[in-house]
């Protein structure tokens, strides 16, 4: 057998090479198939995950690892270029976790020396990678497309783009590495876009190409990983509290407006970072087993029509 065929064969997902049998039957009707462990207990139980953009303390980054390690994760690497309050974030999974591994590290999402050394730990220490949420970004430039420079918008991109590619190539070979605990290659891979890379007027000339381009490379890659196991999703996020719309909610607190935001969206408010973790939670377990390729928006409904001011529509 050619080498190429012997990788192949050795990568492909446990539900490809010992696909689920018969089950035997309830009465007359037969018993469900299922993938996935059971709903009720810890959903990531025994995985090492990767999160970054974790530093923010009202970002997704610090609500999703706060879902991780409740979850059951065995160890949670958070990681981000700022690192001002990573380790307050690691004394508070500490306590409220005990059982979980928690490890601060600080780097640039897009520097790529840095998130291979970052997969590389995990594996070395952990023998396995099964979650790496790439959720570090930036709001881009708040100006016109005019008035955007090149190197602007090429920062841009490479923070919100580049460090997503990054995540892939360096998480979905290190997932595909098996052992007795883990048997077949597996895994998830969560990259942060916004509802900005699927509807225009949500972000910028350069934030929205950024997330159009989050979302194509989930779904572009999703296909290059096909029959591994290893599945690659989206999150589009709407109107969100974290450290990036910061000052937009200061703002709008000032003015005493702080209740029109999120308005436009049919639940006519914005959200909460927790909101999205559990989705971020959802797309790094078992439980979306079948979800693959996808940009999910958790946007309250916004990019589900065409926005309208309540009480208007004739």
């Amino acid at each position: 057998m050619a080498s190429a065929a012997k990788r192949r064969l050795t990568a492909l997902s446990e539900q490809l090479v010992a696909p689920i049998g018969d089950q035997g039957k309830f009465e007359d009707i037969p018993v469900l198939k299922k993938v996935a462990g059971d709903s009720t207990g810890p959903r990531v139980k025994g995985k090492v995950v990767i999160v970054t953009g974790a530093n923010s303390p009202l970002g997704i980054g610090r609500a999703s690892a706060h879902q991780f390690a409740q979850n059951g994760a065995k160890a949670v690497y958070i990681c981000d270029f700022n690192d001002t309050h990573l380790e307050t974030h690691k004394r508070e999974l500490a306590m409220l976790y005990p059982d979980v591994d928690v490890h601060p590290r600080k780097f640039d999402a897009s520097d790529e020396k840095a998130v291979k050394a970052v997969v590389d730990e995990g594996v070395k220490k952990y023998g396995r990678l099964d979650i790496f949420f790439a959720n570090a970004g930036i709001v881009g430039q708040p100006k016109t497309f005019t008035e955007i420079t090149s190197d602007d918008f090429l920062h841009t991109l490479k923070t919100n783009v580049v460090s997503v590619h990054l995540a892939a190539k360096y998480a979905a070979p290190a997932m595909m590495i098996t052992s007795a605990e883990k048997k077949y290659p597996s895994g998830s891979i969560v990259a942060t876009a916004s509802v900005a890379g699927l509807r225009s007027n949500a972000g910028s000339t350069d934030y929205s190409a950024s997330k159009s381009g989050v979302v194509s490379i989930a779904q572009t890659i999703s296909y290059q990983l096909a029959g591994t196991g290893i599945r690659i999703n989206a999150i589009c996020p709407g109107v969100i509290e974290t450290g990036m719309t910061a000052p937009m909610y200061e703002a709008a607190r000032s003015r005493g407006t702080e209740k029109k935001i999120g308005q436009l969206n049919p639940l006519g408010r914005g959200a909460h970072a927790d909101e999205v973790a559990r989705v971020a939670l959802f797309l790094g377990s078992d439980e979306s087993s079948y979800v693959n390729g996808q940009a999910w928006a958790v946007d309250g409904g916004l990019s589900a029509g065409h926005p309208f001011v309540p009480g208007k529509l004739g």
